[in-house]
């Protein structure tokens, strides 16, 4: 029951939050990292196996969508056919795939073995490389300049802070600020792919 009950609260939540904080902050809300470093917290923070883990972190994100188009419906009277429409199908199935990954680093993360270091990084590489994308935005006339480089602040900052909170002795944190690097430079290249510029 935490999976979906999280998913729910996930997408009102964020619904709310980006429709009445504003920005910089409530640019956190259209913040696809955010929802993958949810994915993550929720089997960091659980004692479930790496099945039950990715499978819940899936369920969490997928009925997130819909979730979040409710409360649209509810709050601004959108559509209520947004919840199943085109978009929110494409959103459920980038859903799938970051519930997979994060949902693994998540189990990995707390878990002893050669990869836990690596999985501690993952959560921060994707607020970088996300905050990356903003910073790339700079001079471009369709944004405000102040805006991206403090969105851009808050993003690194939650990173650096999710990975010192994620790790467990100090050399292990440093090591995993280390490793975000390079995986900010893939998540950087995957979001391109994905068509977020």
């Amino acid at each position: 029951m935490v999976a979906p009950v999280a998913g729910v609260l996930l997408g009102t939540l964020d619904f709310i939050w980006i429709k009445y904080v504003p920005f910089p902050f409530g640019g956190l809300g259209n913040s696809i990292a955010v929802w993958a470093v949810v994915a993550f917290l929720l089997t960091f923070r659980n004692r479930w196996t790496a099945a039950a883990g990715i499978a819940g972190a899936i369920v969490c994100l997928v009925v997130a969508v819909p979730s979040y188009y409710l409360a649209a419906t509810l709050i601004q009277h959108d559509d209520p056919a947004n919840m199943y429409g085109a978009a929110a199908l494409l959103w459920m199935g980038l859903g799938v795939v970051a519930g997979a990954v994060f949902g693994a680093a998540g189990v990995l993360a707390r878990t002893d073995g050669p990869l836990r270091t690596a999985a501690v990084a993952v959560p921060g590489a994707v607020l970088f490389a996300e905050a990356t994308m903003q910073i790339m935005r700079i001079g471009n006339p369709s944004y405000d300049t102040p805006d991206l480089i403090a969105y851009a602040a808050i993003l690194i900052v939650s990173g650096v802070v999710l990975t010192l909170l994620a790790g467990r002795s100090w050399s292990q944190r440093g090591l995993a600020l280390l490793l975000a690097l390079p995986l900010t430079a893939a998540g950087h290249v995957l979001l391109t792919l994905t068509g977020f510029r």
